[in-house]
């Protein structure tokens, strides 16, 4: 796993697109803290960044550098302990539980390590679920676009025993994309695959960028699975201290290791 340098440079405001620019989701001074006293811990420290419409975006860092937590906050699955995160022009910090449910059920996508599917389902079951559950009726035409970008047009009936390891986190891309959400969140999501089959789901996720115009938010230790970004943050004890855009895997090895210079 590759890691930041221990003497990381200070804090760095990230490069918020220009006003005007249509944003998916940011965060305004979004700072975090688990636990009191002496065992508290800030995960966050007032990050302030912003997520272009249509834009892919990995977060790198070390274990324990927020970048998960920052995910998590920002698509309602961790409340801040102050600051805001923003889904489009929507405060988030505010909502009920309620409101938060619906909120990520309407405006947001979710792509993890392990696939979530449910194993009495096919594969467009498991694809239209969160609409059925919804009892909103998706556009068809849509979904069998979704599913073409996949590559799952041959394997829509099958449930998640009879699929691959990739063929099942494509049942989970196509999934995230089927609601036409604001943004997807991913975390780690070709960690529980090897090389081969990851690099095909990190191609369908930029297909869905390029081809859908999907925004994308990934959270990757993997340089090469940064490459297929537009744009790459490096957090550090819980802040941004640096960004990269149109990364390749050397650049991004470079940056990391530079990092603490």
């Amino acid at each position: 796993m590759t890691v930041l340098p221990p003497d990381t440079p200070a804090p760095i405001p990230p490069q918020i697109p220009a006003s005007g620019v249509a944003m998916a989701a940011r965060s305004d001074q979004a700072s975090k803290v688990y636990g009191l006293g002496d065992t508290e811990v800030h995960a966050l420290r007032s990050v302030s960044v912003g997520f272009q419409a249509g834009v892919f975006t990995s977060i790198m860092g070390p274990s324990g550098s927020g970048k998960s937590t920052l995910m998590q906050c920002m698509a309602g699955l961790d409340r801040l302990s102050s600051g805001e995160a923003y889904i489009g022009d929507i405060p988030i910090s505010s909502l009920t539980d309620k409101q938060l449910t619906l909120l990520r059920r309407d405006k947001i996508g979710f792509v993890f390590q392990s696939f979530n599917l449910i194993p009495t389902l096919n594969a467009l079951e498991n694809i239209t679920l969160p609409m059925d559950l919804a009892g909103v009726k998706g556009d068809t035409e849509w979904v069998n676009s979704v599913i073409a970008t996949v590559g799952l047009a041959d394997r829509v009936g099958h449930r998640p025993n009879e699929l691959s390891g990739g063929q099942q986190q494509r049942v989970a891309v196509a999934r995230a994309l089927a609601s036409r959400p604001d943004i997807i969140f991913a975390d780690e999501p070709t960690g529980n695959l090897d090389s081969k089959t990851g690099a095909e789901i990190l191609s369908f996720m930029r297909s869905a960028v390029n081809e859908l115009g999907q925004t994308i938010v990934m959270v990757t230790h993997d340089p090469v699975s940064a490459s297929y970004s537009d744009r790459v943050l490096f957090l550090a004890d819980g802040s941004i201290v640096d960004e990269m855009h149109q990364p390749t895997a050397d650049s991004v090895y470079d940056k990391i290791r530079h990092l603490g210079d």
